[in-house]
């Protein structure tokens, strides 16, 4: 019929998701509710697997169907291939555990990450937006940073609620920023949502500001831990891992389709575009301009390191360079109070 267009794959072959689905997550696709979803396998690896199983499909097209499904790439796998952790998919695992426990238990859980930096003024921003024809938005050329600075977003995702929060910083992404960032979260919507909770839950990657090794990032959450009362445990994805994880991009996603096009000329505009965010899932997003000024460089000395997990760090039996609680000194609160 004409003008029907072509067939979709999955009209196709109506089984070639099922069967993606079922190398995509192996251990946890009985449970379709499972917080965290990943695969350890690259979009060829995928593709290589279902068309041996009778699927012709290629690495493009296994991107497709990933995404249409809600999945977003994260990291390389190319790159990353070779060197992944004998213990990365037991890591994932105990992670899903930690979190669906939380969850069960009516406990926050959140998913936190920095943005890519995003430059300040008139710059080309990827994508198009609907303008007058022959009118396009003028930009910069080249992609410096200009005298307006850049835009910092640290993003943190309330995984049982389905919403997010983004602190916009102007100046260095530092484990304070990442720190304060959640800070700000818990006083303007996690606890009014959580008024009860003692404990909160984070899953975050092994490096950047809120990295595995980052000791100031583990001081700063102590800080946070003391004024909060809140038992703060951290779970981090393994290294060395490709994966494709149904949480953590979910919201910066959303955001990139909604500002791409539109030059991010002010820092207030980054702001207003983050929190007009939302997509089918009914995501909802807040926002504020995070003014601060972040010192890089701060050292915690071996010294001070030992003081502070003898005061405040409980690594888990498994592998507890991954997987910690951060508690308040007993001094700061000794009956603990909630």
């Amino acid at each position: 019929m004409k003008g029907a267009g072509r067939p979709t794959l999955e009209q196709k072959d109506p089984l070639v998701w099922e069967a993606l689905n079922a190398l995509v997550d192996p251990v946890t696709r009985g449970d379709p509710m499972s917080p965290l979803r990943w695969t350890t396998k690259s979009t060829v690896k995928l593709a290589d697997t279902l068309t041996s199983q009778g699927h012709q499909v290629g690495p493009k097209t296994v991107a497709r169907l990933l995404k249409d499904h809600g999945y977003s790439l994260q990291a390389n796998a190319k790159k990353l291939e070779g060197r992944q952790h004998p213990d990365r998919d037991a890591q994932f695992i105990y992670l899903n555990e930690q979190v669906t426990a939380f969850l069960d238990a009516g406990l926050p859980v959140i998913s936190v990450d920095t943005k890519k930096k995003e430059n300040i003024g008139r710059y080309s921003n990827g994508g198009a937006e609907y303008s007058p024809q022959g009118e396009p938005e003028t930009t910069n050329t080249y992609d410096f940073i200009g005298e307006a600075g850049k835009a910092v977003p640290y993003g943190v995702y309330d995984v049982g609620a389905n919403s997010g929060w983004v602190n916009v910083g102007s100046d260095a992404d530092t484990g304070v920023f990442a720190v304060e960032s959640i800070r700000r979260w818990w006083t303007k919507i996690g606890h009014p949502g959580y008024p009860e909770a003692t404990k909160l839950l984070i899953t975050a990657d092994g490096g950047g500001s809120n990295g595995s090794r980052l000791r100031l990032w583990k001081t700063q959450l102590a800080e946070l831990s003391t004024e909060t009362r809140l038992d703060i445990t951290v779970c981090h994805l393994p290294p060395g891992t490709s994966k494709w994880n149904k949480i953590e991009h979910r919201m910066f996603s959303a955001i990139t389709m909604n500002w791409r096009g539109r030059p991010l000329e002010t820092h207030e505009i980054v702001v207003e575009t983050i929190a007009a965010t939302t997509n089918k899932t009914g995501l909802t997003i807040q926002s504020m301009l995070d003014t601060n000024l972040y010192e890089k460089g701060i050292k915690i000395t071996d010294k001070q390191m030992k003081e502070f997990e003898a005061e405040h760090l409980h690594r888990h039996d498994f592998h507890g360079e991954w997987n910690y609680t951060v508690r308040s000194a007993p001094e700061d609160n000794p009956t603990r109070p909630r």
